[in-house]
């Protein structure tokens, strides 16, 4: 199976902005500050154009690690053709959320944090670089955001 042509980094850059406000799952690295608990978990997403939104139980270690770091790494897709972020979290109660935010994430994501028993806490996470990359013929050039901007959008 020949694979498709390496696409130009304007290509890509709309291929990953599609995706950011049409998937709902990602997987989230995190770890804590002295190095331990490093941790990988999935969890549903929604893009608003500048940050994603997600949500976890406050007391995991996602929730632990996002809130003393401050740092997420991000994936979305597939192997073969895959979004990874790294961005800066600041956690938001729910009931600091605005509530058509709240009724947004609970729309696309099915999950409501605000109706469980746990305690939840949403992530806002700004991506500070964006690599995106199909196989091998595009992993020369995968940086489409870099300290916040998107060189490539242009």
């Amino acid at each position: 199976m020949t694979p498709p042509p390496a696409r130009s980094a304007a290509q890509r850059t709309k291929d990953t902005l599609h995706r950011l406000e049409n998937d709902v799952d990602a997987w989230v690295a995190t770890a804590a500050p002295d190095g331990a608990e490093p941790c990988l978990v999935p969890l549903p997403f929604v893009w608003d154009g500048t940050s994603l939104l997600i949500a976890t139980e406050a007391d995991s270690p996602t929730g632990r690690n996002l809130v003393a770091t401050g740092r997420a790494r991000i994936g979305i897709g597939s192997a073969r053709d895959v979004v990874l972020i790294e961005g800066a979290a600041q956690a938001v109660t729910p009931e600091e959320l605005p509530e058509e935010d709240a009724e947004v994430f609970a729309g696309k994501t099915g999950l409501d944090p605000r109706r469980l028993a746990d305690r939840y806490l949403y992530f806002r996470v700004v991506p500070q670089r964006v690599q995106a990359w199909r196989d091998g013929d595009e992993r020369d050039a995968t940086d489409l955001m870099r300290a916040g901007r998107w060189p490539s959008a242009g």
